[in-house]
């Protein structure tokens, strides 16, 4: 292997020992491992992960996986770019140590020890939620020693109107976490439990209301059980605090995103889809469409097409004056998944109106179905695409797509 400097685009050389051996990348946090090899503590724990059991340099096996953080190398790296800022290398920051597991398990027993004063067990929890905060890596560790049965058994302590610090500092940490099929059911099987959480949607701190709402999408979305997730629909003004939660502004983009996740799990209750018209989700979905990044506005458009196959649903989206145009625009924009959802959306609203149709075909939505019977795109969404053409057969303008060559080559077949 060379031990000379490899040049890079940045018109800049990086030292072959400041590069991880596995990602050949400048390393941010190198570690040691036990046969004495330095590599990038994600490339090492990747590789881990995957079950490789020997070292990937010297191939002699790691019986032991502990990782020593290398200083000397990452101070030596960190000094490498400051010298180098004036190309554009930009200083890696001091890595933050991943938690160690004595003191997850000693903080979780302080936090759950009642004979503790609630300064000792707040003092606690605030740590775990900083540990949790700072990696994937702490959080699978924090989750080792049955932290959320902890978490849990801490949050529902004291139900009243009133929730101690103690009960929120366990929500927030809880909301970063993904939640068990048992532990759902533990949440959605109470009554007590969901008014709580519904409850806590309206608190004064934007922080409780939205990681609150976090915990809730999670239950909803981890229960099997049918009738749990439409008890939790039916709780009166849930959809009305989680479309204000969707309102925020982008100025807290977590908001955002629990929102429209939120939301989306709701509206898998068909029963309910109605309450979330009523709370004035479709203009909340409309006005935010364009906002959205790639997964929430993959998200939001199957939630626009879920409250489309309802009346009540159709009614409100046609009534809004920039419904089709976003959905025919996005066709083919943002994933495979957005033009499916979008198509069968426009596919809802044009059954339902003709007037609608002659706006469909008016902005252009022939030109983009037929760009998508064509493409790579998944055989639902081309499926839908073929629907939607035959639906539109009496909107088409004369001399248009009809004699053209490109409906003449494409996969639709005429009627």
């Amino acid at each position: 292997m060379p031990g000379s400097l490899e040049p890079l685009d940045l018109g800049v050389q990086i030292p072959y020992h400041f590069r991880c051996p596995i990602s050949l990348e400048l390393m941010r946090d190198p570690v040691i491992v036990g046969t004495g090899q330095t590599y990038d503590r994600s490339s090492i724990d990747s590789w881990v992960a995957t079950g490789n059991t020997t070292c990937p340099v010297t191939r002699l096996p790691l019986t032991d996986f502990t990782l020593i953080p290398n200083h000397t190398l990452r101070r030596l790296i960190q000094e490498w770019c400051v010298a180098n800022r004036s190309y554009g290398v930009e200083r890696i920051p001091t890595p933050k140590q991943p938690a160690d597991p004595v003191t997850v398990r000693s903080l979780l027993n302080q936090a759950a020890s009642e004979s503790n004063t609630r300064h000792a067990r707040l003092s606690a929890l605030r740590r775990l939620r900083g540990l949790a905060r700072d990696s994937e890596k702490n959080r699978s560790v924090i989750s080792t020693y049955n932290a959320r049965e902890v978490l849990l058994g801490i949050l529902f302590s004291e139900t009243n109107a009133n929730s101690s610090e103690l009960n929120l500092e366990s929500l927030a940490i809880l909301s970063s976490f993904p939640l068990s099929e048992s532990e759902c059911l533990l949440v959605s099987s109470d009554p007590d439990r969901i008014s709580y959480l519904i409850s806590l949607l309206s608190h004064s701190s934007t922080d409780v209301r939205v990681n609150s709402a976090s915990l809730l999408e999670n239950v909803v979305a981890g229960t099997r059980s049918p009738e749990h997730r439409a008890e939790i629909s039916n709780h009166d003004e849930i959809f009305d605090r989680i479309v204000g939660i969707l309102n925020y502004p982008l100025t807290y983009p977590r908001a955002v995103k629990v929102g429209i996740k939120a939301l989306f799990a709701l509206c898998l209750v068909k029963q309910h889809r109605h309450k979330a018209v009523e709370a004035g989700a479709v203009e909340a979905l409309i006005d935010r469409l364009a906002d959205f990044e790639k997964c929430d506005a993959e998200r939001a458009l199957a939630t626009v097409e879920l409250l489309c196959r309802i009346p009540e649903g159709c009614t409100a989206f046609a009534s809004h004056a920039l419904t089709i145009p976003l959905l025919v625009k996005i066709i083919l924009k943002i994933s495979d998944r957005a033009t499916e959802y979008a198509t069968g959306a426009l596919l809802s609203l044009c059954s339902a109106s003709e007037r609608l149709q002659r706006e469909a075909v008016a902005v252009g939505v022939l030109t983009q179905l037929l760009l998508l019977v064509q493409s790579d795109c998944t055989e639902r969404a081309k499926r839908k695409a073929q629907m939607l053409l035959k639906l539109l057969r009496d909107s088409w303008p004369e001399k248009s797509v009809r004699n053209s060559d490109d409906f003449a080559c494409s996969d639709v077949v005429p009627f």
